[in-house]
């Protein structure tokens, strides 16, 4: 391959991870409006339980109904489950609980943390280094995180904002582990296998802390919000994270991830009526 034909490809894979980038921003950021309505009515671990059960059983009839292949490589097995726990059951349920004891806009903001942390563990893991934009962008994270996270601590430490930390680190880890593993299972397998571990683990609380999931009878609002969170919020956010994952560096790819926010905060203050404070505004990125 000539070099203006390498070239024109890895601006094709580019341009292709820009896309998904937006695409990711809208399904995550109105994933956590309508987590915000279902848990009106269940609890963060019955929302996650339908929530992962639906994104894995979606993604392996895509998989099957498409002809891709779901074999997972040998020796990566351990690897898919690692990022199954940290990035599906951890950061959902976590996310959850965020949700319950503090306002989505905060919580999202915070958890959209996670470049900065990403960062700092590619930079050890990985052996990523800083190009001018990204420390510019890196700065900014930290800056808006910092306006916005240090007035809560005035009067105690909020739960939620302990909550959404650990979402952020939960993801981070699993993006920069499944760089550092270099495991070569395909973005769908990928995404449906650790759909399917990470509910392993979701089930296994949810019968320990709640005895079963409690699911029925729900509002038609209720069940159509956590459709949209199974199939879209879980499912092709899922997918189309470790697409992008697998195209582009580690930090890049979660400095991409801050559409996210702005669009959950916007749809948060729009559908849900919450006020957008002034720390808020100028933590996002």
């Amino acid at each position: 391959m000539s070099r203006v034909d390498t070239k024109d490809a890895k601006g094709d894979v580019a341009a292709t991870a820009r896309l998904l980038v937006v695409l990711l921003a809208f399904a995550w950021g109105f994933t956590w409006i309508a987590a915000a309505v279902a848990l009106h009515e269940v609890s963060p671990w019955s929302l996650r339980f339908a929530g992962s059960g639906i994104g894995a059983a979606s993604l392996f009839a895509a998989a099957m109904f498409t002809g891709h292949n779901l074999r997972v490589p040998r020796g990566e097995y351990r690897h898919v489950m690692v990022a199954g726990f940290f990035n599906v059951a951890a950061f959902q349920i976590l996310s959850g609980f965020a949700q319950l004891s503090g306002a989505t806009t905060r919580a999202i903001i915070i958890t959209y943390s996670m470049p900065i942390w990403a960062t700092v563990l590619s930079r050890f893991m990985l052996g990523e280094r800083l190009n001018g934009i990204r420390a510019v962008a890196f700065g900014l994270c930290v800056a808006g995180l910092t306006i916005l996270v240090w007035p809560l601590f005035t009067d105690g430490f909020p739960p939620f904002v302990f909550y959404s930390l650990g979402c952020a680190l939960s993801c981070a880890f699993a993006t920069v582990y499944i760089k550092w593993a270099e495991v070569t299972i395909e973005p769908l397998a990928n995404a449906a296998w650790q759909l399917l571990f990470g509910l392993v683990f979701i089930a296994a609380g949810t019968f320990v802390f709640e005895g079963s999931p409690h699911l029925w009878p729900l509002q038609n609002d209720t069940l159509w919000a956590i459709l949209f969170v199974g199939v879209i919020g879980v499912g092709l956010a899922h997918f189309l994270w470790w697409s992008i994952v697998g195209r582009l560096p580690a930090t890049t790819a979660s400095l991409g991830s801050l559409m996210t926010p702005v669009v959950g905060v916007g749809a948060a203050a729009i559908l849900l009526g919450e006020q957008l404070t002034c720390p808020t505004f100028s933590a996002l990125p």
